[in-house]
C-alpha cells in the first residue's frame, strides 16, 4: 500500500492534470458500482419491488457513462477549479493561510458556485447520456437537483472545511478526489431513486413557493381588473 501511495504521489507531482483526470474516471466508475448496488438492495426490501428474486447485474454501460463524467468534468474542471480558487483566495482576497476567513471563504465559494454547477452537469449529462430526451432530462433534473443539493449542503462544508485546513494546497486535489467515491455514489443512488417520496418533500418545497407566487400575481391581476371595471 505504501509503495502504491509512493507511486500515486510521483504520478501527482510529474503529471497533476492527467493523473486527476484518471483518477476522477476510476473513483466515478468505482462509486457507481456501489450506488447499483445500495440501489438494488434497497429496492429488495421495498414489498412492491417485483424484481427482488433477481440475480443483480451490473449496469456497465451507466458504470461507463459515469466514469466518463469523471474522466471529462469532474478531473479536468475540478483540477482548474480547486488551484484556482486557492489562487483567488490567496492572492486577489489576500487572506491568511488556514485562517477562520480564509476557510469560510474557500468553502462558501466552492459551494455557492461549484456545487451547483456539478450537481446540475451530473444529472443532465446521465439523462442525455441513458438516451432520454431534453424535455424528459429537464423533469429529472427538477426532480433531483434540490435533493442532491440538500444533502451535500449538509455533508460538504464539513468535509471542505477539513480539507481546506488541514490538507496541504498539493494534496487537496486527492482528498477530494478520494470524497469523489462516496459523493459519486450518493448522486447516483440519487439519480436511481427515481420518484422516490423523500425527493417529492424536498420538490414540493420549490412547487409551493411558486404556487404562492403564482397565487399572489393572480390576486393582484384580479384588484386591476376589478379596479379597471367601470362602476354601473
Amino acid at each position: 500500500m505504501s509503495r502504491l501511495w509512493k507511486w500515486y504521489q510521483n504520478c501527482l507531482h510529474v503529471h497533476p492534470y492527467k493523473t486527476q483526470i484518471i483518477s476522477s474516471g476510476i473513483l466515478w466508475a468505482a462509486g457507481d458500482m456501489i450506488a447499483q448496488t445500495v440501489s438494488h438492495n434497497t429496492k429488495k426490501d421495498l414489498v412492491q419491488y417485483q424484481g427482488a428474486d433477481e440475480e443483480f447485474k451490473i449496469n456497465w454501460r451507466r458504470v461507463a457513462s459515469t466514469s466518463l463524467f469523471g474522466f471529462g468534468f469532474i478531473g479536468p474542471v475540478g483540477h482548474v477549479w480547486y488551484e484556482g480558487l486557492d489562487r483567488l483566495i490567496r492572492g486577489r482576497l489576500q487572506l491568511q493561510p488556514n485562517s477562520l476567513r480564509f476557510v469560510a471563504s474557500k468553502v462558501g465559494i466552492d459551494g455557492v458556485l461549484f456545487g451547483p454547477l456539478y450537481i446540475l452537469t451530473f444529472f443532465s449529462y446521465m439523462g442525455l447520456a441513458s438516451g432520454k430526451s431534453i424535455a424528459v432530462v429537464k423533469e429529472d433534473v427538477k426532480r433531483d437537483f434540490l435533493p442532491a443539493l440538500g444533502v451535500g449542503a449538509v455533508i460538504a462544508p464539513l468535509f471542505q472545511v477539513i480539507n481546506f485546513r488541514y490538507i496541504p494546497v498539493r494534496y487537496q486535489l486527492t482528498f477530494v478526489n478520494g470524497f469523489c467515491l462516496l459523493d459519486s455514489a450518493l448522486l447516483s443512488w440519487i439519480d436511481q431513486q427515481e420518484n422516490a417520496p423523500w425527493k417529492k418533500w424536498f420538490t414540493s418545497l420549490l412547487v409551493s413557493e411558486e404556487e404562492e407566487k403564482e397565487n399572489k400575481e393572480k390576486e393582484k391581476e384580479g384588484e386591476v381588473e376589478l379596479l379597471a371595471t367601470p362602476s354601473q
